[in-house]
């Protein structure tokens, strides 16, 4: 367990630096779009800091994978429900996400359908590198 959560801090330290840059590019868009014109202080610091532990968590989270002893529709659940609750979290702490039950709704329906979208393309490539080595064994 000691290796995962090394390999987990590995991944985590390595990507975290690109959730600030993912933020400044969206808040560079919602500027020239005219959604705000500054931001505050807190907002800037509460900003960086959410996403840099979004993308710390996100990239650290996928060390559930390598753990054998887990199913791989439990280690997708697993990773599913750490990404839903760090951005639902930090999205609420940030007010990027209004409270209440619509918006909580919408957010889940939007979060549900994409991580769902996102494992289906991976499974279809997947699925397409086993068939060519399957291929390959039958003919060698």
């Amino acid at each position: 367990m000691k290796k995962f959560f090394k390999e987990f801090m590995l991944r985590g330290l390595m990507c975290m630096g690109f959730g600030p840059i993912v933020l400044s590019i969206i808040w560079g868009i919602l500027y020239t779009c005219g959604v705000f014109e500054t931001l505050t202080g807190v907002e800037v610091v509460y900003g960086v800091l959410g996403i840099t532990l979004l993308a710390f968590i996100a990239a650290g989270v996928t060390v559930v994978y390598q753990i054998e002893e887990i199913p791989l529709l439990y280690s997708i659940l697993i990773h599913g429900a750490t990404l839903y609750i760090g951005y639902l979290t930090i999205y609420l702490v940030n007010g990027w996400l209004k409270n209440g039950i619509l918006p909580l709704i919408v957010f889940t329906l939007i979060f549900v359908f994409g991580f769902f979208l996102i494992w289906a393309i991976v499974y279809i490539f997947i699925r397409k590198d086993i068939d060519k080595m399957n291929k390959k064994i039958r003919k060698g």
